[in-house]
């Protein structure tokens, strides 16, 4: 019901709606979660062995668009003893890139933007760079040229009024290569991408953001992360300090990287989102085509990334899959298509080993059958 009176306010009604209904669907196909308790049992001992260097984390695992796990584990505030719970908001760090990247291909689907057109068709003193033609689509698979962090600017802590305003960081830099060239990964890309947006959309990035992805997807706890702004359900934010101690992560204000870095979410939100991507719907084939296939540079070869999306493989099994890191979050978002499985894993401190465990715990549930005999 949340998804459908969220829908009801959206313009894309009928498409909506018949997310809606395929959500449903998947919710009868995937069956009793209780036939993954052994799974549960077994990926949770794996993740309580990363705990001892973690404040705060949790999980959530969706099988064919149902959510069978989701668990929170240590504190969201170690100074109150305040739990993390499964709405604690945790920062998502570059995971925000694949979830702007839905809202592009909204636009790309809709005839909005171009992906092949040069990026000042949208921003239009965005400067020309000698070395090349700068196109969306190369921004998307970072290929562009464009830079990425330099120094300090990973945690920069000061306001920008807007996102064109973030842009003036490195707008004026040479190209780090001639676009089409080289795979140089760059958040700053997805800066110039989400300026793209605001004018293919006719509105600001961040509300295009929230009626056309995060309302459709009943994604209720994904905001932008506003420092200073009062959340109780936002976790604080750690790093390892003297000794193994965790201390409180420098401050940061992210609002020059909305769209490669600066949003909040949950566990569970972000399983829905990955769930709504394991087929067409709310997207069309083509556009997730565009996202899950890798880019080529000018010469040939792959480079593994899509549109917002590292392209890889598990044990011979294909995965779509993005990790995110800065102060105080560490982050990952699996997609194992062929068993229609999404892995989400927040943090809330950076640098952590426990998102490595991703795809042993999408192992787990790909074969609950074999966990379970095995746990006999």
């Amino acid at each position: 019901m949340q998804l459908l009176r969220a829908a009801w306010f959206s313009r894309g009604f009928v498409r909506l709606l018949v997310v809606a209904l395929m959500v449903v669907g998947r919710l009868v196909a995937a069956g009793d979660p209780a036939q993954y308790a052994d799974s549960i049992a077994r990926a949770r001992a794996v993740l309580e062995k990363e705990m001892p260097k973690v404040p705060g984390a949790t999980v959530a695992v969706a099988v064919e668009g149902q959510i069978v796990w989701s668990e929170a584990f240590g504190f969201s505030d170690l100074e109150a003893k305040r739990p993390a719970v499964t709405t604690t908001r945790f920062r998502i760090g570059s995971v925000s890139k694949p979830v702007t990247a839905a809202g592009l291909m909204l636009l790309v689907e809709r005839g909005a933007l171009d992906l092949d057109a040069p990026v000042q068709k949208y921003v239009p003193d965005f400067p020309v760079k000698a070395e090349g033609r700068i196109t969306t689509r190369l921004l998307g698979g970072h290929l562009a040229g464009i830079r990425h962090y330099q120094g300090t600017e990973t945690g920069l802590n000061k306001p920008f009024a807007n996102v064109r305003a973030g842009l003036s960081i490195f707008e004026n830099d040479p190209l780090v290569a001639p676009p089409g060239t080289k795979f140089h990964y760059s958040t700053y890309g997805w800066s110039l991408i989400s300026a793209a947006m605001e004018t293919a959309a006719s509105r600001d990035f961040l509300s295009y953001m929230e009626a056309e992805v995060f309302k459709p997807l009943a994604m209720i706890h994904t905001r932008p992360d506003r420092a200073g702004a009062e959340d109780p359900d936002r976790t604080h934010f750690y790093e390892m300090g003297p000794g193994g101690t965790f201390v409180a992560a420098q401050p940061m204000n992210p609002s020059y990287k909305w769209a490669g870095g600066g949003f909040l979410s949950t566990a569970e939100d972000l399983a829905h989102f990955g769930s709504a991507l394991l087929q067409p719907g709310f997207l069309k084939p083509e556009s997730l085509k565009l996202l899950f296939t890798s880019q080529k540079t000018a010469d040939g070869k792959p480079t593994g990334y899509g549109i917002g999306w590292s392209i890889g493989y598990a044990k011979s099994h294909p995965i779509y899959v993005h990790t995110g890191g800065q102060q105080g979050c560490t982050t990952i978002l699996l997609v194992r298509p062929d068993a229609k499985i999404v892995v989400v894993i927040l943090a809330n401190i950076a640098n952590s080993a426990i998102i490595a465990q991703a795809k042993t715990v999408a192992e787990l549930f790909a074969l609950p059958e074999k966990v379970s005999a095995e746990a006999k």
